[in-house]
């Protein structure tokens, strides 16, 4: 009777032993397991995978190709640094359009919008 009840705690033990998984598996093959029911870990390895997934595998986006006339990335990229050095030392381009010009008559009348009723 003794030996049949060690038997048993013995497999009872097997079983709850936890699964120790090969180096260089993957939160998303551990997942998989997971799914697969081939493991059942506990909820904390689980959150710890999902989390993890996130900074393993790369996220997959859109990206825009952007085609400049002639210029390269590096070549605006100096300009623009030439630019900012410039306006470091005191140097500001002029604007290239001179602000409007209106008639003193049209500056003498209240300025009219619609009204707008908001309450």
């Amino acid at each position: 009777m003794n030996d049949e009840l060690d038997a048993v705690l013995d497999r009872i033990e097997q079983q709850s032993e936890e699964v120790t998984l090969p180096r260089g598996t993957t939160a998303r093959q551990f997942l998989g397991m997971v799914m697969r029911g081939e493991i059942d870990p506990p909820p904390k390895q689980i959150n710890a995978a999902k989390v993890l997934i996130e900074y393993e595998e790369a996220k997959l986006t859109a990206v825009a190709m952007g085609y400049f006339d002639g210029t390269s990335f590096a070549a605006q990229l100096e300009r623009c640094i030439a630019r900012s050095e410039a306006a470091r030392q005191g140097y500001v381009p002029a604007p290239a359009l001179p602000p409007p010009q209106h008639p003193a008559s049209e500056l003498r009348k209240p300025f009219t919008l619609p009204r707008r009723n908001f309450r």
